[in-house]
């Protein structure tokens, strides 16, 4: 196998961070392609035969999987079986050479493979952590296995979603996972902001796939503090809402529309718009006391107008509204032709395909898609011979034994 180079782009944030992944699935592996994004040196590592689990999962084109193409991006993948002595060596190794360390795996496993913080500070004293588990590492489940819809569950978040005589529903992606890897990320540089100072000792960030949502929802728990209540599924409306207009309707062409309005002002334009007197929706106490009026004036203008209709109306008159989209919808969408939200990129065995473009956007020194998900084991000779310095018998030795 040669070395392979691809053009990293060289402009992202993050140029010269180096990141090693023990990490499979999603939460892990989605902080290490939030890092990548942005120009990081993000090692995948992956166990030799099949590799990660992601690669597997999700729609297939011609027998091959197309999630990880984009769950892969940016990245190095090397193969190394961490049941081996001699793999766990090379392991630590890998510790020694990264600015971060990313696990997914539960806390006895990292124990007796050295991959727990002890080992990883021992062995690299100014490295970061990023330990993602089910339930944390200082819980008494920290040994249980966790997925990210056990997270979305015990987050609230669930419980929340839904109608009211429905049952709670989980969002239709990767949601707890997504948003632990997105706030994984976000722990990662605030622990990097002080790796310049002289006493900087590394850093152990410990993150449960629950926290982040149940962070995200920020109301839940003072309200129920101070005033015993619990709130519930409210359909497309918010059970804690901002405002009095947040629903979505239907239009006469059969597209759902959403309109949201948030401040006091764009409740009385949606008033005004339905012919109401906006003097009786001048205060929030008034506008709060007619949601219903709102709501049921809404749903009846929508249904009787095409959706071209509603959107111009909507618009002239200061009424914050979308069609809701689809993923056909996103593809032709000017406005995301114009932020470049949607990249081209070749890929070795399905030629261009199309994905996300790197966001955020930083216009200075701008992050880049320099590939998709690479093979299995694509980048062993580059990470192993010129990264970590392994020589060549000691490479072969390793992979004669199918450690690597």
């Amino acid at each position: 196998m040669s070395y392979e180079r691809q053009d990293t782009g060289g402009q992202g944030q993050l140029r010269g961070l180096k990141v090693v992944e023990f990490a499979h699935v999603v939460a892990g592996p989605l902080a290490g392609a939030m890092l990548a994004d942005q120009g990081a040196d993000v090692v995948h590592v992956e166990p030799p035969g099949a590799g990660d689990a992601a690669r597997s999962m999700g729609p297939r084109k011609d027998g091959v999987p197309l999630w990880f193409k984009v769950a892969g991006r940016n990245k190095r993948s090397v193969t190394l079986d961490l049941h081996h002595e001699a793999g766990r060596a090379v392991a630590h190794r890998l510790v020694a050479w990264a600015d971060v360390v990313i696990v997914t795996l539960r806390a006895g496993r990292l124990r007796t493979w050295g991959l727990d913080w002890e080992s990883v500070h021992r062995i690299n004293p100014k490295a970061v952590l990023l330990q993602i588990s089910g339930f944390g590492a200082t819980s008494s489940l920290a040994d249980a296995p966790g997925f990210g819809k056990m997270g979305e569950a015990r987050s609230g978040v669930v419980h929340l979603t839904g109608f009211p005589d429905g049952p709670p529903v989980h969002t239709g992606f990767s949601h707890g996972d997504a948003v632990t890897g997105l706030m994984g990320a976000y722990a990662v540089l605030a622990a990097l902001h002080r790796r310049h100072d002289p006493d900087f000792d590394g850093e152990w960030i410990d993150l449960a796939l629950f926290e982040p949502l149940f962070r995200l929802v920020e109301w839940q728990v003072i309200v129920h503090d101070q005033l015993g209540t619990v709130p519930e599924r409210a359909g497309n409306q918010l059970s804690v809402a901002p405002a009095a207009v947040i629903n979505t309707y239907r239009s006469r062409d059969d597209d759902w529309i959403t309109v949201t309005s948030a401040t006091l002002r764009s409740v009385r334009n949606v008033a005004a718009l339905l012919g109401l007197p906006e003097e009786e929706f001048g205060t929030a106490e008034q506008q709060h006391a007619g949601r219903r009026r709102l709501d049921d004036g809404l749903r009846a203008w929508v249904a009787q107008r095409g959706t071209a209709e509603c959107l111009e109306e909507f618009a002239r008159a200061e009424v914050v509204a979308s069609r809701v989209f689809s993923a056909a919808d996103i593809a032709e969408d000017p406005v995301y032709a114009e932020r470049g939200d949607i990249v081209t990129v070749d890929d070795a065995d399905l030629g261009p395909v199309r994905m996300q473009g790197v966001i955020p956007h930083f216009h200075r020194r701008p992050g880049r898609v320099w590939r998709t998900g690479p093979a299995l084991g694509q980048d062993n000779h580059l990470v192993y011979r010129e990264w970590l310095g392994l020589d060549a018998e000691e490479l072969a030795d390793l992979e004669k034994r199918s450690v690597v």
